[in-house]
């Protein structure tokens, strides 16, 4: 995927994807801290957004704190469910690039007619409906998006919670690695990807991302059905050897985030000699499968897993003759709030 080339050049989606190698090397990670320290006193936050708001950059931020065994009590929830919990204790924080997310202003309303504290919010834009109703809100630096498609925010908005979760806990880490996942991203992005990959992926009826429940495979399929126009579930873990390879069929594809290495020739006997389907892995070691492979992120993999996923992602969309930048049916604001 290259801005400078005229297969991709027309799209805003590619720009909004390249923009995120800046919008990484120059994040600022002490901009919460105030928050952070009011957080750690609580010692309990709820995130809450929707899609692609909520799904890369709480769980991915969940998964690193609960593998480094951080203090702060953490829970994700979309914000309707959210409403019907007992958030007495909890501080709340809420994402929408909008600010206009019908479900979480219901949710703030609620939340700020009830007495509750603290709130806040991180949106796209300054004063926004959103913002209003939080004790305090953040605006990221990225900007307008050119495209549906949710990217170059769905990253800041993750360094966010990363740099939020670090100053809580009192281990500020991310800024020494900024520029190093820069280029990691920047490579992830750019890289070719083997053409027939990609011919495979454009072909198959359904698109299934299987991985950790950290946000990088349930996020790639949601931008699946928005890129792609493909079918396309996710499924945890390992769950496509448990059960639902009984309706799989070989005119599928699973595309198997950073697979577990004992797990692999089961899942080669299971769905390659099983179903004969095609497994495609995403990893930044070799695999038994036809492998993407992408550079070693340490903490901060999932980052450069996602650009690998964009990158394929936009390979198969133009193969496929998509509109990278207009769904038919999906909008920019998926359920806007209206007064």
């Amino acid at each position: 995927m290259l801005n400078n080339d005229d297969r991709y050049r027309p799209f805003g989606l590619v720009t909004d994807m390249l923009a995120t190698t800046e919008i990484i090397r120059q994040f600022d990670v002490d901009q919460a801290d105030d928050t952070a320290g009011e957080i750690a006193e609580v010692g309990r936050l709820l995130m809450t957004g929707e899609g692609s708001s909520r799904i890369f950059p709480a769980k991915n931020a969940i998964s690193h704190a609960r593998r480094h065994g951080y203090a702060l009590q953490l829970h994700s929830e979309a914000g309707m469910q959210a409403q019907e919990y007992d958030l007495n204790g909890w501080a709340v924080f809420a994402l929408s690039n909008s600010g206009r997310t019908a479900e979480v202003i219901r949710l703030f309303t609620a939340l700020k007619s009830a007495g509750h504290s603290p709130r806040y919010s991180l949106t796209a834009f300054a004063d926004t409906t959103l913002q209003a109703l939080a004790d305090r809100g953040y605006v990221l630096s990225c900007g307008a998006e050119g495209a549906v498609a949710a990217t170059k925010s769905v990253m800041e908005q993750a360094l966010f919670y990363r740099a939020l979760l670090e100053a809580v806990e009192g281990k500020k880490q991310l800024a020494t690695h900024l520029a190093e996942l820069s280029d990691s991203v920047q490579q992830a992005l750019t890289m070719p990807i083997d053409a027939e990959i990609v011919s495979r992926i454009a072909s198959a009826k359904t698109i299934y991302w299987a991985g950790r429940n950290d946000g990088v495979a349930e996020e790639l399929t949601l931008k699946t059905n928005e890129i792609t126009r493909k079918r396309a579930d996710y499924l945890e873990g390992t769950y496509a050897v448990h059960g639902i390879e009984e309706v799989m069929s070989d005119d599928e594809v699973v595309i198997w985030v950073d697979p577990y290495e004992v797990s692999e020739e089961k899942i080669r006997k299971t769905l390659v000699d099983g179903v004969g389907m095609p497994v495609i892995a995403v990893s930044s070691r070799p695999t038994i499968f036809p492998t993407i492979a992408i550079p070693e992120g340490g903490d901060l993999a999932g980052y450069i897993q996602m650009a690998a996923g964009w990158n394929l992602l936009v390979e198969v969309g133009l193969q496929l003759g998509i509109d990278l930048d207009k769904p038919q049916r999906a909008r920019k604001v998926g359920n806007e709030f209206i007064d």
